[in-house]
């Protein structure tokens, strides 16, 4: 079943701001960590190494700063300008998560908006579009299908 269309209501977009950013950005360096040589090739990442990288939740406030270092991604705590910045709707993220649709559709459709260092938008989108994301499936116990 498709994800449906939907926003959240405005008022998260003008609460989100002054809640802390560190939970959310911490569940996200998480599942980075999670993926990272398993099936986000390091080597391929290379160029995000110290760069400082910012992802946008438009409709839910939320800017989340993390960059990646020579043991993983990890938060960032520097409010500076970032070398890039991902923004979309919560629906959209989502959407590219369940594979529903794709970088360049979002950003053609300007769903998704890249700023700042373009090759590091580019190097993000082309990895993205390469991962295998059935392989981080993991089994849990006695959760196995019959």
């Amino acid at each position: 079943m498709p994800l449906p269309a939907f926003t959240l209501p405005p008022l998260f977009a003008r609460i989100g701001p002054h809640l802390p950013q560190l939970p959310p950005t911490l569940a996200l360096v998480g599942g980075l960590n999670l993926a990272l040589d398993r099936i986000l090739p390091r080597d391929q990442l290379d160029a995000l190494t110290g760069k400082k990288l910012m992802l946008r939740v438009l409709d839910a406030g939320m800017s989340l700063r993390f960059t990646l270092g020579e043991r993983g991604f990890r938060p960032l705590l520097d409010t500076g300008r970032p070398d890039l910045c991902i923004s979309a709707t919560t629906r959209d993220y989502l959407a590219l998560a369940l594979r529903e649709e794709d970088p360049d559709t979002l950003f053609f459709n300007r769903r998704l908006v890249m700023e700042g260092d373009t090759d590091l938008g580019l190097l993000v989108k082309n990895t993205l579009d390469a991962v295998d994301w059935s392989a981080l499936r993991l089994p849990l116990p006695g959760l196995a299908p019959r």
